[in-house]
């Protein structure tokens, strides 16, 4: 077995173990205490961050999409393993453009404390739209990424949407992106929760990062 195949292999084990929700933290002292590593998952609102959360750990109503956009404000906390080895924190999306006002500076206010003061974030995963590529919004949250030296890898979602010539000139042009940044892992990932490609390689690396010491 090739190196990149154990990992894949022991990647899809801890998946097919125990995996909960915890609770919903409107606010960070509401999160349980920082004993494991956390990895994050955030990205515009409808870029399909639940599905792969879905897909992702193999359970189809783990997490709960909202059929209203910047609707949930909240940071979702799910433990994997029994006992706990490491945590996937689902956080609120972003953009959403008719949202009020004092929801935008709420979302913000928690993102910023959790980017900023959780010691055991060891990397958040930017989820980014294969139909649309990296926006503005994106490039403002990769911005915040880097000056709060957070390590995050850029993944794109529905890559099964669009042609794969078009899906091969996103990966492109969001690699240089992700270049572009200081705290960005160089490698992107497609996927597509859908169809389930790209999948094993996301568990690969959430693993990877998630039993970091």
């Amino acid at each position: 077995m090739t190196p990149e195949a154990f990992e894949l292999e022991t990647a899809r084990r801890r998946f097919a173990g125990p995996i909960n929700f915890r609770l919903s933290a409107p606010a960070l002292e509401f999160l349980p205490p920082p004993k494991v590593p956390e990895i994050a998952f955030a990205g515009r609102s409808n870029v399909g961050k639940s599905s792969l959360l879905n897909a992702l750990t193999g359970r189809a109503g783990l997490a709960r999409a909202s059929t209203t956009p910047g609707r949930t404000q909240e940071l979702n906390v799910f433990e994997v393993g029994e006992p706990e080895i490491f945590r996937l924190i689902d956080m609120p999306g972003y953009g959403f453009a008719k949202a009020p006002k004092d929801i935008v500076r709420r979302w913000q206010e928690l993102v910023f404390d959790y980017l900023r003061g959780r010691v055991t974030l060891k990397r958040v995963l930017l989820l980014i739209d294969a139909r649309h590529g990296v926006k503005p919004v994106d490039q403002e949250i990769m911005a915040l990424l880097d000056k709060a030296a957070v390590s995050y890898q850029l993944v794109l979602t529905k890559a099964d949407k669009i042609k794969p010539t078009e899906l091969a000139h996103t990966l492109a042009a969001t690699e240089a992106a992700a270049r572009a940044h200081s705290a960005a892992y160089p490698q992107v990932l497609a996927t597509s929760a859908e169809k389930g490609d790209g999948i094993p390689e996301l568990r690969a690396a959430v693993a990877m990062a998630g039993e970091q010491k």
